[in-house]
This record gives structure tokens, sequence and C-alpha cells, in this order.
């Protein structure tokens, strides 16, 4: 009776600590977090969580881990264990966003600033949960910057163009070769003309650069004092003109 009275003694204070212990070790295990976070999403599903917090990793600069895509749709999962005794965050989505579908712990509001949304949540002795599903939509702004670089190519295009057109032009006017134009329609309007004449004026007409009196001859297949004869006609009536290079004459048409 004694020994059992003395093991009693001895063992009694230890079940009672040892019971203490148990009972308070779940207590002592909970912590308790707090957070005030500002979250940050980018086009391309970039998350950023800046703030003061004690639970462990929270806070992380570019991670992708938090963000999934299937097809068009955006999805944000930001899921942590534990009871927080107080949590606020202000959450900035890609800016053009729309959210098809969110469910939060805590309360929520939903504001817009400078075509961003921005979902604002707070909560205590609670967890901390954030899903959203949000689509992203580019707007007239993003539509002109893809696009700015050809409203400033586009007149330089027509320009270099019209450079173009207009120095092959000339160097064809410089070669003598004619330009498509309709240039019998003015011989039409002349009276008084013979055969010659009006061969002469043609060849004037499409080979558009002052000829000699031999180039004229050459050109038609005519006698040399035909040719004298009638450009002489066509002078007096004002439809040529002459101009002295040397030992040649250069004829042209009369400008009117």
């Amino acid at each position: 009776m004694g020994n059992e009275s003395k093991y009693f003694r001895i063992f009694f204070p230890l079940m009672v600590l040892l019971i203490i212990v148990i009972s308070l070790a779940p207590a002592l295990q909970a912590v308790e977090y707090y957070a005030d976070l500002t979250i940050t999403v980018d086009s391309s599903g970039f998350v950023s969580i800046d703030g003061l917090t004690n639970y462990p990793n929270l806070t992380i600069k570019n991670t992708e881990q938090y963000t999934s895509k299937q097809q068009s749709i955006w999805a944000l999962n930001i899921s942590k264990n534990g009871t927080f005794t107080g949590f606020v965050y202000s959450l900035m989505l890609p800016a053009g966003s729309s959210i098809n579908y969110i469910k939060t712990s805590g309360a929520i509001r939903i504001e817009e600033n400078l075509g961003r949304l921005i979902v604002r949540g707070f909560g205590e002795n609670e967890s901390l949960s954030i899903l959203i599903q949000y689509q992203t939509i580019k707007g007239e702004n993003s539509l002109l910057a893809d696009n700015i670089v050809y409203l400033f190519l586009l007149p330089a295009i027509i320009i270099v163009s019209i450079l173009l057109l207009y120095l092959f032009l000339r160097e064809k006017k410089i070669k003598g070769i004619p330009v498509k134009e309709d240039a019998t329609k003015p011989l039409d309007d002349i009276k008084g003309l013979n055969h010659r004449q009006k061969q002469i004026m043609k060849v004037l007409h499409e080979r558009n650069t002052p000829l000699t009196q031999t180039d004229i001859q050459k050109e038609l297949q005519i006698p040399k004092a035909s040719i004298s004869r009638n450009i002489r006609g066509l002078e007096r009536k004002g439809l040529i003109e002459k101009e002295s290079i040397g030992m040649s004459n250069l004829i042209r048409l009369k400008k009117s």
C-alpha cells in the first residue's frame, strides 16, 4: 500500500501536466496571420504581391503560379490556408479586362480607374481566398498603338510612289519615248494642213522632243525638199518654231 501511494504521488502530477499540454497544443500551434496587400496582374498573366504580412512567402514579384489561361479566359487563384485576424487588399487587373466570375472570402467592391478594374477586399478571422475569371480585350488606344507605324508609313509610301512615277515619266521624255496620251487630238483641231504637214506634226507630238530636219526626214522617209517646204509652211502658221544649234536647226512644237 505504501508503494502504491508513492507511485500515485509521482505519476499523478505528470498525468495532469500531460493532459494540460495536450489540451493546449492546438492553441499553441495556431498562428494568427494578418495582411495588407497590393496585388497587380499584367496582361501576360504575371502577378506581383506587395505589402505587409506575416504569412510566409506571400509577397512575391512577377510570378505565374497564381494564373492560368484557357483560350481567351484567364483564371486568377490566390488561396492561403490559416486564419487571418484581418486582411485587406487592392487587386488591379490588366487594362481592358472584364470579369466573368468572382468568388472571394470576406467582402469586396469593384472599381474602375483609367480603364483598369480594381477589386478591393477585406475580411476578419477567416482564410484568404481570391478566385477571379476574366478576359482582356484590346481597346481603341491599344489598336491605335498597334497601327501607329502604318499611319506614319502610308504618307511616306504615297510620296515615294509619286516621286518614282515622276522620275519614270521624265526619263521617258528625255529619251524621246512617247508618253501615252491623246497626242493626235490637237491635230484634229488644226485646219488647213496637208498630208505632209500632218505627218511632221504627228512625229513632233509622238517624239515630244526637239528634232532636226534630218531626224524628221529619216523618220518619214520623204525627200529633203518636201520636208523643208512643209516645215516653212508650219512655221508660218505658228505651229512650230526653230532653234539654231551650230550648223543645225532644232524644230519643236510651238507652245500655245
